[in-house]
């Protein structure tokens, strides 16, 4: 049996001779848990190996959930556990991390510590292990005041508005009235769409004849016009014709 496997199975029979001398005394209750009995100085490979042993078939410190005493041991740890040396410890503390947030581990195995400096390798091993995953390089860049935010998502909020409104297209339907059943509605058809012309506008390459009443046809026909043009003058235009239409009307629009 190797050395940690002996050194945790006198942490057993410790560990019961402590807990029967404790219940006998009536010092023993569930508000005091079990690991509450236990030491582990993690700090040395001893204790290291140890709290190895013990977390062996563990998930957790105390039952079957995470607990204040997962946390008390966990601020125990100056560095990540060896996994290839401790691998239970290494499975249990990279758990534990991950439900308390913590972010920046350095999951290398650790360098060894110089004898000469034992202080300079503890400050090497905290900036190894930086439990809040502070960044020294982003608290140097000036932090964006709230007012400035809001401004600078305005500003992207509009950009991106006018972006979309700029390429915004809409289809819409007319029908064209004429006074009677003798107009070449086809020449009256070519010659709106050859007198009205604005930047945006695209007529339709042909049109509908329907019946109205009597003899009588309307033109049916469409056209597509952008963000800065209007359905209304384009039906003003139409209507300043007046000797060849009756009447013009907006049937549909739909945004492209």
């Amino acid at each position: 049996m190797s050395g940690s496997a002996n050194g945790y199975t006198r942490n057993k029979h410790c560990l019961a001779n402590r807990v029967t001398r404790c219940v006998s005394e009536g010092l023993f209750s569930p508000q005091f848990p079990l690991f509450c009995f236990l030491q582990f100085d993690v700090s040395s490979d001893k204790g290291a190996a140890a709290f190895n042993g013990f977390m062996g078939s563990k998930s957790y410190i105390e039952g079957w959930s995470f607990s204040p005493a997962d946390s008390e041991m966990f601020a125990k740890f100056e560095s990540v556990p060896d996994a290839a040396k401790f691998p239970h410890s290494y499975r249990w503390y990279i758990h534990v991390a991950a439900l308390q947030g913590v972010r920046g581990l350095n999951l290398s195995p650790p360098a060894p510590a110089a004898a000469a400096a034992p202080a300079a390798a503890k400050a090497d091993a905290e900036d190894e292990f930086d439990v809040f995953g502070d960044d020294d390089e982003e608290d140097d860049e000036p932090k964006e005041s709230r007012a400035d935010m809001l401004a600078r998502l305005k500003k992207e909020a509009e950009e991106r508005t006018a972006k979309k409104e700029a390429n915004q297209r809409t289809l819409v339907a007319i029908e064209i009235k004429p006074w009677d059943v003798e107009q070449d509605l086809m020449v009256l058809w070519k010659k709106i769409t050859e007198t009205i012309v604005q930047d945006g506008l695209k007529w339709g390459e042909s049109c509908n004849l329907a019946d109205v009443a009597y003899g009588i046809k309307k033109i049916q026909c469409t056209f597509v016009m952008g963000v800065n043009n209007s359905s209304d003058d384009v039906v003003e235009k139409i209507l300043e014709m007046e000797d060849e239409v009756q009447s013009c009307e907006v049937t549909s629009m739909n945004v492209l």
